[in-house]
């Protein structure tokens, strides 16, 4: 029975609805936070949404600051920046609005605001996480606008370093939200680029998660009605950008393959971290273009799963009919077939093919690949992506 043997863990208080952001004062009140830090990302700061619900603070009288050095892929600098806004305006806690981006600065900021060691000396390996005083980590309040990453549920933020080009997942449990307000009406105002990639990076983690070995049913059942909620609903968001039903759908299947993701990802995400470090690429798009080549890739080790999936979504051909159908999925949304399609100009030599694949074998993500990920398996996938062809 060693085997199943596991830790499970599932996520926080989540309010989920239109129209809940008015309940953001009440929210605030409830964790004890007088004074957050309100932290989104720069293009969605002039937006509308933002506009909108700063004045929901400012009509309830709250008390807020905010912070928009926010990267598409948050570097250290940008935590720094952060965490000095958030001590210089003695802030006791962080809404952490936006993509996955704000999301996991704003969590970072918090959890990092008051300690004494260097953040990358909580990064996702062992019981680093134990280093951390947990005493002063501040309370978060998430606010996903799109329906991707499902940092809002997650316990960890990604973070690249700088001087090493490297992304790394920090974690602490207390990093965990402390309430997620869920309002889809926050994303209908999603471009279709960003509608599609966000969708995208939900079903990588769904699917990830649920081919991952490893015991934990419950993970595996989320991730499998998460994969559903992606395929009926990804194309109606990005054709209708105003279809609420489509969007908390899709917002609900983000958080769904967070979830899910606790049991584990793989070389999707292994080899997407790096191409994102190095070339500040879309993460969610990033995955979507690797997606088809990992799958041929862990076949052997994934196709009764696959097929199963297969049959729950009712798609006929068992695993080259699921493969066929995340093909037309990602042609309806205009992913790109191969890396230079994408990353307009690369030019990648062998030096650097050999170091992204370096960086991915070591990646956090690669150990909950099915098929144990080499580096020559991992030249092969990103030469495949190199050339759009399996």
């Amino acid at each position: 029975m060693t085997t199943l043997t596991s830790k499970w863990n599932f996520p926080t208080t989540v309010l989920f609805g239109a129209g809940r952001i008015k309940e953001l004062p009440a929210v605030l009140k409830a964790a004890g936070i007088s004074n957050p830090l309100f932290v989104t990302d720069p293009g969605l700061a002039k937006l509308p949404v933002v506009a909108s619900t700063l004045a929901v603070l400012d009509q309830a009288g709250v008390k807020y600051g905010t912070f928009t050095e926010v990267k598409p892929n948050p570097v250290e600098s940008n935590l720094t920046a952060g965490v000095k806004v958030f001590n210089d305006g003695h802030h006791d806690g962080v809404i952490a609005f936006g993509g996955g981006s704000a999301l996991d600065l704003g969590k970072l900021i918090a959890f990092q605001a008051k300690q004494t060691r260097p953040v990358w000396d909580f990064e996702d390996i062992g019981d680093w996480w134990t280093r951390a005083d947990s005493a002063v980590i501040a309370p978060v309040i998430a606010v996903p606008t799109t329906a991707g990453t499902g940092s809002e549920v997650g316990r960890a933020g990604v973070l690249t370093n700088e001087a090493t080009h490297t992304k790394k997942v920090i974690f602490h449990p207390k990093m965990l939200p402390v309430t997620v307000i869920a309002d889809p009406e926050l994303s209908t105002g999603m471009p279709p680029f960003i509608t599609a990639g966000t969708g995208l990076d939900a079903l990588a983690h769904c699917l990830e998660a649920y081919c991952a070995p490893g015991y934990h049913p419950m993970a595996d059942g989320i991730a499998l009605e998460g994969i559903r909620l992606v395929f009926e609903n990804l194309p109606k968001a990005y054709a209708n950008g105003q279809d609420i039903t489509a969007r908390a759908n899709m917002m609900a299947a983000a958080a769904m393959g967070a979830t899910a993701f606790q049991k584990g990802l793989g070389a999707i995400h292994s080899l997407s971290h790096p191409i994102g470090a190095l070339y500040d690429t879309h993460h969610g798009m990033t995955n979507a273009v690797f997606m088809p080549y990992v799958l041929a890739f862990n076949r052997a080790a994934i196709e009764t799963r696959i097929n199963r999936l297969a049959d729950y979504l009712g798609i006929a051909g068992g695993f080259d009919g699921f493969v066929a159908a995340v093909m037309k999925l990602r042609k309806e949304l205009n992913v790109p077939d191969s890396l230079p399609e994408f990353i307009k100009g690369l030019e990648m030599d062998d030096a650097r093919k050999d170091m992204i694949a370096e960086m991915a074998i070591v990646d956090p993500t690669a150990g909950g690949n099915p098929v144990e990920l080499t580096k020559e398996g991992a030249l092969k996938l990103l030469d495949q992506a190199l050339k759009g062809t399996a």
